[in-house]
């Protein structure tokens, strides 16, 4: 889970995962818009098909 801070005063907000979040500071009344820089799961390959038949699966190796 990561710590969402306000933006403007640093107040911590909550701790979450997300996709998008507006959440406004009770603090100082900012409200702050966040949305995530890539997808908290990825969704499994298709295996590859070659010509003959027969299935290759694909290894990610990040």
């Amino acid at each position: 889970m990561e710590t969402i801070r306000c933006g403007h005063c640093d107040r911590k907000l909550a701790e979450a995962q997300y996709l998008r979040l507006a959440i406004k500071c009770s603090r100082c009344g900012t409200l702050n818009d966040l949305k995530a820089v890539e997808p908290l799961t990825r969704a499994p390959r298709a295996p590859d098909e070659n010509c003959d038949g027969q299935t290759n699966y694909s290894v990610d190796r990040r």
